[in-house]
């Protein structure tokens, strides 16, 4: 595998040995059923990919580490589009605002419980899922820009969240968008305030 694992990639690949001892079982069960792994922002050491593994409930979520040499597969969200099945409300907001951001000439995609079931099949959606997106924004996204985009996201009778992912980290469109002068940055080092989150110089404490 050459290409380099980004947040809210999934990989497979990670065995259940490969987990920490005190790994609980359900943990354990879904590697060995082969499911994949969730790429996560965080620092580790080189040949490791910082992971979340999920379980069949809501609340199993375990992070761990994956050498880099046992990633088989990647998908990333943008490779999750290209086909929406399902009558979910999650999948049927998906499908309606594709034209919107396919517009963008940007490459966007789902995360979360949307991204995991396109990609594996597991049903893991219910009726109350929400929709969250990432956009990949290497250019600087102005904040009239996303009232704009989020103005049309908000028309969509379902909740979507999405990030707006800068070469530094991602920002919540809804928080970019909004009038505050700092805004949260997600990033490997952890979550901080900035000015603009294209521009890391202008990180603030």
């Amino acid at each position: 595998m050459n290409k380099t694992p980004r947040p809210h990639d999934l990989l497979w690949g990670m065995t259940p040995d490969q987990l920490p001892g005190e790994a609980p079982d359900w943990a354990r069960q879904a590697l060995a059923a082969g499911q994949p792994v969730v790429v996560r922002r965080a620092m580790c050491a080189p040949g490791l990919v910082p992971v979340g593994v999920r379980g069949a409930a809501r609340e199993q979520r375990l992070a761990a580490l994956m050498p880099s040499a046992s990633i088989q597969r990647l998908l990333g969200p943008e490779q999750l589009i290209q086909h929406v099945p399902g009558d979910l409300p999650a999948l049927r907001a998906l499908a309606l605002i594709k034209p919107l951001l396919d517009a963008t000439g940007l490459p966007w995609g789902p995360t979360g419980g949307v991204g995991f079931q396109l990609a594996t099949g597991i049903p893991v959606l219910h009726p109350a899922s929400d929709l969250d997106l990432l956009l990949r924004t290497p250019d600087p996204v102005e904040r009239h820009q996303a009232r704009a985009l989020l103005a049309a996201l908000e028309d969509a009778p379902w909740r979507i969240d999405l990030q707006l992912e800068t070469p530094n980290g991602a920002v919540a469109l809804r928080e970019w968008a909004g009038g505050a002068r700092h805004v949260l940055l997600k990033c490997s080092e952890g979550a901080r305030l900035v000015d603009n989150p294209w521009r890391p110089l202008e990180r603030v404490a």
